[in-house]
């Protein structure tokens, strides 16, 4: 089984701060705590952060979906819209499929404050179903 912990995700996928709290083949939630270590030079949080938490839930949504049969899933598309601007404190993430299908899926994810419950920003992916290396 694939290490998830942030402990495990490769330094960039570490910085960004995505702490999983439930993983499955159809939902997976977690939260990120930002701070200053996630601005921009003018003091809010970077996009990228969002844009990083929605491809990373989506990929291992979709990749625990496709485990059993050797595979993984790989983003080909990630549309990612922010919706309010924010400088610290806690989001949410959460992701579910809208389509899994033998060759794609299909993701949404969300990303909301956890203080005032609103939707912060917001994606989809689409994600192609592909061998473990040395699988097949």
């Amino acid at each position: 089984m694939t290490d998830l912990t942030r402990e495990a995700a490769s330094a960039f996928v570490a910085a960004a701060g995505l702490e999983l709290d439930e993983v499955s083949g159809t939902k997976v939630v977690g939260h990120i705590d930002l701070s200053a270590d996630h601005h921009t030079p003018w003091g809010v949080v970077h996009g990228g952060v969002y844009t990083t938490a929605v491809e990373s839930a989506a990929s291992i949504g979709a990749s625990t979906a496709v485990a059993d049969r050797g595979e993984f899933a790989v983003g080909v598309h990630n549309g990612t819209d922010f919706l309010r601007a924010r400088t610290e404190g806690r989001v949410d993430v959460v992701a579910v499929p809208i389509q899994q299908g033998r060759v794609q899926q299909l993701w949404s994810v969300v990303i909301t404050a956890t203080d005032t419950g609103k939707e912060v920003a917001r994606g989809q992916v689409r994600l192609q179903n592909v061998p473990m290396p040395g699988s097949k």
